[in-house]
């Protein structure tokens, strides 16, 4: 496959998502050798023009920064240390169920899938439903063909997801087959992994302690079972002076703040672990530059 780039060319839709060259400054030769595998195409400049194109329908969704510094395609999830053991639980625990939370086009989940967990016991979800069709369309897949759950939520919606207390045990009762589901409602307690990146620094400090204690009755209480992923973080909890897509300042925890969230606000003392740090990562700027951002990556594991 060809990974030569073809020249600068402006999107008309919106300059902001300019250049294109910034595909191949930002993906590496795994990520567009599974984009190829997936889809089927091996030329790079067919493959560069696909992409684009159904990232400039994304943005026409909703102009989230992700989409923008096409990390909507990046490998997120098999870089995180919890990421061999959500494998793990996929192959060595009965009906191991995984959630992606802000999945967005999906591309993280069918890493996950195409590295061995199980498709009938993964599930995708996000606010906007449009962008698993048009994840449909980047990888050239229909629901018959990748059959795997999704759930469309608001997660501040009861009718998606409502407060509930924290399981003491795991459901015995059945579950409808996972692609009938409407809401994240009936997964209460049957959830032994989560997974949730770029979602909670699009909130106040307010609202994420709020999110997390929505999501963390979905976790089972069998020892194991976690949640884990990566958003904007500093060394001292505080504001990014950069507005995000939801038109506030980013809110930043540090690990301290972070661990302190889940073990003492969300779960009683001694139930859950907290694992936390700081990475610097970098971001890639549509003028053709990089900047590095601190990315707090966490893993929160149920004792």
């Amino acid at each position: 496959m060809s990974l030569t780039p073809t020249n600068p060319q402006e999107t008309k839709d919106d300059k902001r998502i300019s250049p294109d060259d910034g595909l191949f400054a930002v993906l590496d030769e795994s990520e567009l050798e599974f984009f190829s595998d997936q889809t089927g195409i091996k030329d790079g400049d067919e493959l560069k023009k696909h992409i684009l194109e159904i990232r400039a329908e994304a943005w026409k969704i909703h102009p989230y920064h992700c989409i923008r510094v096409f990390a909507f395609a990046r490998f997120k999830l098999n870089r995180f240390p919890a990421y061999k053991d959500l494998l793990k639980l996929g192959k060595e625990r009965p009906g191991a169920l995984f959630l992606d939370l802000g999945c967005c086009l999906g591309h993280d989940v069918r890493k996950a899938v195409a590295d061995g967990f199980p498709i009938n016991q993964a599930i995708g979800s996000d606010l906007h439903s449009e962008f698993w069709d048009i994840g449909h369309k980047l990888f050239k897949t229909t629901p018959e063909t990748f059959p795997l759950a999704f759930i469309p939520a608001d997660i501040f919606d009861p009718a998606s997801l409502a407060p509930a207390p924290l399981p003491t045990s795991v459901p015995t009762d059945p579950l409808p087959p996972l692609t009938t589901l409407t809401s994240l409602n009936p997964l209460r307690g049957r959830l032994s992994a989560i997974h949730a990146s770029a979602l909670f620094h699009l909130f106040t400090e307010e609202k994420q302690l709020e999110l997390a204690k929505l999501i963390a009755p979905l976790l089972s209480p069998e020892p194991g079972s976690f949640i884990f992923g990566a958003h904007g973080g500093l060394p001292v909890k505080g504001e990014r002076e950069r507005v995000n897509s939801h038109g506030i300042h980013m809110f930043c925890h540090s690990p301290e703040t972070w661990k302190e969230l889940w073990e003492k606000q969300v779960f009683p003392e001694g139930q859950v672990r907290v694992d936390a740090f700081l990475l610097d990562r970098k971001i890639w700027r549509p003028d053709g530059g990089e900047r590095k951002e601190p990315a707090l990556v966490w893993t929160v594991t149920r004792l």
